[in-house]
């Protein structure tokens, strides 16, 4: 059964920044291209980063371009996500999604319980 456990949401303040991370199980890990989405409330999902299943390689919505850096360590199975500059239009519950094949916006339904990431004054 897959298993994704994400954590490290929280409450900061614009232009914090948060370290959110990954645990996966399940499956063979390091076989699979990951991303991260995320969904505000009231909105739909939202593709924000992907990266491939070496690390090499990663990818950003321009929301987060420059902000936002995905990274993964296949020894922990486990992908992060480091937030820094955080505006309020992040807050939203962040989840982690296993990626159907090679295309980083094609990834399977989320099935972890998310992390919150709530940007406030």
């Amino acid at each position: 059964e897959v298993q994704l456990v994400e954590s490290g949401g929280g409450l900061v303040q614009p232009g914090g920044s948060l370290r959110l991370s990954c645990v996966a199980s399940g499956f063979t890990f390091s076989n699979y291209f990951m991303s991260w989405v995320r969904q505000a409330p009231g909105k739909g999902l939202e593709w924000i980063s992907g990266i491939s299943n070496s690390g090499h390689g990663t990818d950003y919505a321009d929301s987060v371009a420059g902000r936002f850096t995905i990274s993964r360590d296949n020894a922990k199975n486990t992908l992060y996500l480091q937030l820094n500059n955080l505006k309020t239009e992040d807050s939203a519950m962040y989840y982690c999604a296993r990626v159907r094949g090679y295309r980083l916006k094609e990834y399977d339904a989320p099935s972890g319980q998310g992390t919150q990431v709530t940007v406030s004054s």
